[in-house]
């Protein structure tokens, strides 16, 4: 049986990925800052393949214990999900403009969104290589590409510039993870309706995390440090 671990699993894309990929049969590792919350407490009760951790991913200490905990657990993907955009983790977007800008919460956006999917990634290699080829998949966005948003005049800089910086430690660890037999895709899931998109947003997040399961499936070593979107659409740096 395939093993995943996935980190912020309690809502959002981490929860469907957890549904998703226990429907699927594989073991879940889920990760969350509250893994008794109601829905990721629910699937528990009715899948044993399902494994909770408490995890604040910015918490190097918990991460070290966490791999140490399931050092014996070979991991054929690991999906660092977790991640913040702002205020209330919605796309009012205060705080991340030259007139107002909040520089705890961007401090906090390069702790979530960068540094800390790289720490799970270095602690969890060793679970990777024993699963043989394995993959890791860094949940980044659309608004990290700098062509992209060159024209949109968009300005959610702590959200924008910790995603662009992922894509970049995503493409080091890829060159360094390649011997070991591990790939690393990063994944723009879509503009989706979660706590984190709002309601407005266009995707529903069964079909994000569906469609982005397919390019997990499909991708492989020989693809390390590619940048999709949840469609596998090749995306511009």
């Amino acid at each position: 049986m395939p093993t995943l671990l996935v980190t912020g699993a309690s809502r959002g894309l981490g929860l469907e990925f957890t549904r998703q990929y226990l429907m699927a049969d594989w073991q879940v590792h889920a990760c969350a800052r509250d893994p008794d919350a109601g829905e990721l407490a629910g699937l528990a009760r009715s899948h044993k393949s399902l494994h909770r951790h408490r995890l604040d991913v910015t918490d190097p200490a918990a991460i070290g214990d966490l791999a140490a905990a399931l050092k014996d657990v070979p991991l054929d993907v690991l999906i660092n999900n977790a991640g913040i955009y702002g205020p209330k983790d919605n796309f009012e977007g205060r705080g991340q403009n030259l007139a107002s800008m909040n520089y705890d919460l961007w401090r906090k956006a390069f702790e979530t969104n960068t540094i800390a999917p790289y720490k799970m990634t270095q602690a969890f290699a060793p679970n990777l290589q024993k699963a043989g080829p394995a993959k890791v998949v860094m949940i980044s966005s659309e608004v990290a590409s700098l062509p992209g948003m060159k024209s949109a005049g968009m300005t959610v800089t702590c959200y924008q510039s910790s995603k662009a910086a992922l894509n970049m430690a995503g493409i080091c660890l890829a060159h360094e993870l390649r011997p070991m037999g591990i790939a690393v895709l990063l994944l723009h899931p879509g503009w989706v309706r979660t706590d984190m998109g709002g309601p407005a947003a266009p995707v529903d997040a069964r079909d994000s995390v569906t469609g982005m399961r397919q390019v997990i499936a499909d991708f492989s070593l020989k693809d390390t440090a590619a940048y999709r979107d949840y469609r596998g659409r090749k995306l511009a740096w």
